[in-house]
C-alpha cells in the first residue's frame, strides 16, 4: 500500500514537471520608445456621400425602435450600417478615393436637434494613402452648426496610431429621404 502511494506520487510529480518544463520558441519581441517614432501629421480633404434612398443605397437601416412616433427619415434609436463612397468632390462624378464603413446611431430625441454617435472607419482605395485608414468614434451633433468636430480614435497602414479630429460639413442634406453629401476636412497625428 506504502509502496503504490509512492508510485502515484512520482508519477503525479513527473507529469507536473514535464508539463511545466520551459519551452523555448523563436518568438522574439523588440519594444521601440514611442520618442524614437517619429511623429507626422497629415491633413485631409474628401467628401462623404451618405445615401439612403434609391435602389442601391449606401446607408442601410438595420435596426429601429417600435415605439418612436418621429416620422423623419433617421428617428431617435434608430441605427445604420454604412459603405459610403469618399469623393474627391461634392459632385457625384468626382473621383472615388475610398470609403466609409462602418455604424451610426441616431441619438437625440428631440428630432430638432439630429444627433447621431458614429464609429466610421474612413478607408483609402487610392493615391498614396492607399490601403490606409483612421477611424473616428465620436458624437456627431448634425443640427447644432453647420460645421462639427468629430474624434479621431485610431487608424492603420500608414495612419497607425492615428489621433486627431475632423471638421465635418453638410454640404447639402435632403430632409425627406435623409441622403447627404458630407465635406470632411480631417487633421491626423499619427506615426
Amino acid at each position: 500500500m506504502e509502496h503504490s502511494r509512492f508510485i502515484i506520487g512520482l508519477a503525479i510529480t513527473l507529469l507536473l514537471t514535464i508539463a511545466t518544463t520551459p519551452c523555448h520558441c523563436k518568438y522574439h519581441s523588440k519594444t521601440v520608445p514611442l520618442h524614437q517614432l517619429k511623429e507626422k501629421v497629415t491633413h485631409l480633404h474628401f467628401y462623404l456621400f451618405d445615401i439612403l434612398s434609391g435602389t442601391k443605397p449606401s446607408a442601410m437601416e438595420v435596426a429601429r425602435p417600435n415605439i418612436t412616433t418621429d416620422k423623419s427619415a433617421t428617428p431617435f434609436g434608430s441605427l445604420y450600417a454604412i459603405d459610403d463612397p469618399l469623393r474627391e468632390g461634392p459632385e457625384t462624378n468626382s473621383s472615388i478615393v475610398g470609403n466609409a464603413k462602418g455604424l451610426y446611431l441616431s441619438a437625440s430625441q428631440d428630432p430638432a436637434d439630429f444627433t447621431i454617435v458614429m464609429y466610421v472607419d474612413f478607408g483609402f482605395t487610392t493615391g498614396k494613402f492607399k490601403g490606409s485608414s483612421f477611424s473616428v468614434f465620436s458624437r456627431n451633433p448634425v443640427a447644432e452648426s453647420p460645421e462639427r468636430e468629430v474624434a479621431v480614435v485610431g487608424g492603420r497602414g500608414k495612419f497607425r496610431l492615428a489621433r486627431g479630429f475632423a471638421k465635418v460639413k453638410t454640404h447639402d442634406f435632403n430632409a425627406t429621404n435623409g441622403d447627404a453629401i458630407l465635406e470632411y476636412k480631417a487633421t491626423l497625428i499619427h506615426y
